[in-house]
């Protein structure tokens, strides 16, 4: 699937919120939409994608960021955790109660 293919809820929850953070972390996961069959699968990737990334902040950041000046730790795992959290929230939304533009 492609990224115009979420619910605006999605789409706000997870790239909205990472590009305010940083661009590159938006890329990472705009790219895995490809790998997702719909709205709800997306988002339990995505937040398998934080729960690895969480789980090795250092080279998390390093694979990442890397044409731009690194975020530090305390703030890269903080937007991680905000969007585990929106995700939640989304998840907990029916499908057919989301917003789809297509």
């Amino acid at each position: 699937m492609d990224t115009d293919q979420l619910s605006e809820e999605t789409y706000k929850a997870v790239l909205i919120t990472s590009e305010k953070f940083n661009h590159n972390l938006t890329l990472q996961f705009g790219l895995l939409a490809g790998d997702c069959s719909d709205d709800n699968d997306y988002l339990e990737k995505a937040n398998q994608l934080i729960v690895a990334w969480k789980s090795d902040l250092v080279n998390s950041i390093n694979d990442i960021f890397f044409d731009t000046e690194k975020p530090k730790i305390p703030g890269f795992e903080t937007v991680l955790s905000k969007i585990q959290n929106k995700i939640q929230k989304v998840l907990s939304i029916p499908v057919e109660k989301r917003t789809f533009e297509f």
